[in-house]
């Protein structure tokens, strides 16, 4: 028998580790709700041109969600893209940010009001900072806190 098989014989078992709640609703099969691409004008960033104008930013979601049970066809059971999508206009739309990463925590402090989504990532971009990039930005992911 060869070294290598040999060595594949003899390593120990991995060490056991109890799952998150996190961890156990993604083996359940955990539900991802998204919001792609949806194209937003904001009042941010530090400098007096980008406090004067508006800037076009590029928002992107991706929600884990664990719904209790089945949904069964009913609307009152999902988390909604379009109340997500309402929500965000109503965050980027409340004023002036200095940092794309307060508006980024705004935003997922929004999307973790909802006790059914376990975590979310946010992809915030400005299109238009650069000419010879398409986009700068900041992803973040939150969790919901543990109970």
């Amino acid at each position: 028998m060869s070294k290598a098989k040999t060595a594949l014989r003899t390593r120990p078992a991995a060490a056991k580790v109890a799952p998150t709640a996190q961890q156990g609703a993604a083996r359940r099969g955990e539900t991802r709700v998204l919001v792609r691409n949806l194209l937003l004008n904001a009042r941010i960033g530090l400098h007096q041109h980008e406090r004067l104008a508006d800037q076009r930013i590029r928002v992107n979601l991706d929600l884990a969600v664990d719904f209790d049970g089945p949904v069964g066809d009913d609307y009152d059971k999902v988390v909604c893209y379009g109340q997500l999508v309402t929500g965000l206009r109503g965050v980027v739309g409340a004023g002036h940010v200095n940092l794309v990463e307060t508006l980024a925590e705004r935003v997922a402090d929004m999307c973790l009001a909802d006790r059914r989504v376990l975590s979310v990532r946010v992809r915030i971009e400005k299109l238009d900072v650069f000419p010879e990039a398409e986009a700068v930005g900041i992803e973040i992911e939150r969790f919901q806190p543990r109970m």
